[in-house]
Parts: structure tokens; C-alpha cells; sequence
């Protein structure tokens, strides 16, 4: 039996916050949040999801004087844990770290989906992307992405990628790219990263894309080739790497991307608070720094609606990569 992982995360006292004593009880029961917000992680502990989401909690829970109950609910590639949260209470103390695989991705490859990402959620903020890295392996001769177009168009058998399953971020970006280049690649679908990028390193496969951080010391060492980062600007990580749009391919860009929702139908001005609390979070720069140690850049949403808005829009984009690539989940 898989077990539930939770975490107690201590509220922060704060005395401006505090109700004055004189304060009716009708009016103290309209006071937001008067008790702890569960925070949904779709994975099991451990990873950089679990990293994000418990930070980010973490700064919450400080800035609005609540304790946040951190659950990690994995399965079934994060419809389990989206799906709790699309049918919880609107109250505002059930949320969700949204992520681009595990929520919008799942959403256009899996069979059956029991909720709309669209319009069975609450976008609460944008939370900060880690852009995915080209790399292969240096047995292959290429260093860009046009050198990669026309090695791949010789290749027979043709070039292989490894990903972290069907319909992952890591599978349908290389579809991206073969779409894009025009080129023919040979998909090979694993559980999980580690697998993946083991035969990669051991020259099995020809190429993976990842976020930068697990990938970062095999390219550091020469055991991994990167040859561009799927982004508008270049990584501070990682600087003297070319973005795709600078070698001529602009519109091939995909991160792992991070954000809060909740249930529909949740009242706004609670919907401000949890914005506030969120972006007075990531603009801490200790919060900054530890989040761009997992390789996320943090890029917080200026309303709740903007980052509605890119859920909208991203969503589109990866639609018709799945479509003219057939991706499926069987």
C-alpha cells in the first residue's frame, strides 16, 4: 500500500495580523485563512516538485500567519492529485501545484480525464519554470541544432531519445523538435528520469531533454553534450549555452513550468490573498536562490487572470504538437 507522505508546516505569528479582541464572531468567521490550507503535490516526495511545492507552502504559510499541510498524492501521471482538487470545496484551503507535465500535458495525452484544466480550476499564480535542455550524446557529431537536422536526416536506424514516460515533458519536447526539424527520431519511454538518462550516458540512446539541474554536472563533466537550451533567454545557470530561438528555431521552447490553482468558483479576494502571499514568497531572495538551485527561474504572474491566461495559451501550443505526433497514453 502506497503511503501518503504529509507535512505540518509551522504558521508564522504575526501580530498585524491578529484580530482584535473586541472583533464580533460573525465577523471572525469571514477571516481568511482562519485555519490550515492543504497544499496537493500530484507526486510521490522526493524530486523537484516536491522541492517547489514545499518551499513556496512554506513562504505562504509565513506570510498569511496560517499553517499549510503539505500532501503528496502521486499516480496515474497527476490526474490523482488534480482531479482531489478539482472536486474540493471552493473555500480556498484546498490548492494544487499545477506543473506543465503533470497538469497540462496529462491533460492532453491521457484517455480519460475527469476535469477540464481549463475550467475546473482557479489559476491562484505562476510560480517560475526550469527551461528544458537539448542534450545528446557527444558519440553524436553535433553541437547545434542544425547539425543534429542534418545528422538525423542520414541516420539509419534513426536517432533515439529516452524520456520519463509517455506524454511527460520529456516526450512530447522531442516530438517538438523532430516536427520542427523534420527529421525522424525513435522514442524510447521509461519510468521515471534516471533510467532514461543512464542509457543515454552509457551511449544507448542518442538524446534527452530535461530541465538543467539533474543534467548540469553530466555536462559539466563531458559525459553529456548540451547543445541548446529550449528557451527566449539564456539560463544564468548555464550562460554560454545558445538558446533554440538564437540558432534559428524560435519556435521550439519548453520549460517545466511551476503554478498554484484551486478548485473553480473560488472566491476572488481570497483568490488576491493567496496571489499576494505567493509572489511576496518568490520575491524573497532566499526563496529566489534556493528554488534556482532546482533550476527554476522564478517568474511570478502579475494577476491570478495572467497566469489564466498562459494556461490557456500553453496549452493550444502543446495540443498541436500532440496531434500532428499522435501522442497517446495507452
Amino acid at each position: 500500500m502506497r503511503r501518503r507522505a504529509t507535512l505540518m508546516l509551522p504558521a508564522l505569528t504575526l501580530p498585524a495580523l491578529a484580530l482584535p479582541a473586541l472583533i464580533g464572531p460573525a465577523r471572525a468567521q469571514e477571516r481568511y485563512p482562519n485555519r490550515p490550507i492543504r497544499l496537493i503535490i500530484p507526486f510521490a516526495t522526493g524530486g523537484s516538485n516536491d522541492v517547489v511545492g514545499r518551499l513556496v507552502a512554506e513562504g505562504m504559510g509565513q506570510r498569511l500567519g496560517q499553517t499549510f499541510v503539505v500532501e503528496n498524492r502521486g499516480g496515474a501521471g497527476g490526474l490523482i492529485g488534480n482531479d482531489l482538487v478539482a472536486k474540493s470545496r471552493p473555500e480556498g484551503y484546498d490548492l494544487l501545484l499545477a506543473g506543465s507535465g503533470s497538469f497540462l500535458i496529462s491533460s492532453l495525452v491521457q484517455p480519460r480525464v475527469p476535469y477540464d484544466v481549463l475550467a475546473d480550476f482557479t489559476p491562484v499564480g505562476f510560480i517560475g519554470q526550469a527551461p528544458n535542455v537539448i542534450s545528446i550524446n557527444p558519440s553524436v557529431p553535433a553541437h547545434t541544432l542544425a547539425e543534429l537536422q542534418d545528422v538525423a536526416r542520414r541516420a539509419r536506424p534513426p536517432l533515439t531519445y529516452g524520456s520519463p514516460g509517455v506524454g511527460t515533458t520529456g516526450h512530447v519536447l522531442p516530438a517538438m523538435i523532430a516536427l520542427t526539424l523534420g527529421i525522424e527520431m525513435e522514442h524510447v519511454p521509461y519510468r521515471g528520469t534516471g533510467p532514461a538518462l543512464t542509457d543515454v550516458l552509457a551511449g544507448r540512446l542518442s538524446m534527452i531533454t530535461n530541465a538543467l539541474a539533474p543534467l548540469k554536472p553530466h555536462i559539466e563533466s563531458g559525459a553529456l553534450r548540451a547543445i541548446a537550451i529550449a528557451a527566449a533567454k539564456r539560463s544564468p545557470v548555464m550562460p554560454n549555452l545558445p538558446t533554440t530561438g538564437e540558432q534559428g528555431f524560435p519556435q521550439i521552447l519548453s520549460s517545466t513550468w511551476y503554478g498554484i490553482v484551486g478548485p473553480k468558483d473560488m472566491p476572488a479576494e481570497r483568490v488576491a490573498r493567496l496571489h499576494a502571499a505567493l509572489n511576496a514568497t518568490l520575491a524573497d531572495p532566499e526563496t529566489s536562490r534556493r528554488l534556482l538551485d532546482e533550476g527554476v527561474e522564478v517568474e511570478a504572474s502579475e494577476t491570478p487572470a495572467a497566469y489564466g491566461r498562459f494556461l490557456s495559451e500553453d496549452r493550444g501550443r502543446w495540443a498541436e504538437v500532440v496531434r500532428r505526433a499522435q501522442i497517446r497514453v495507452e
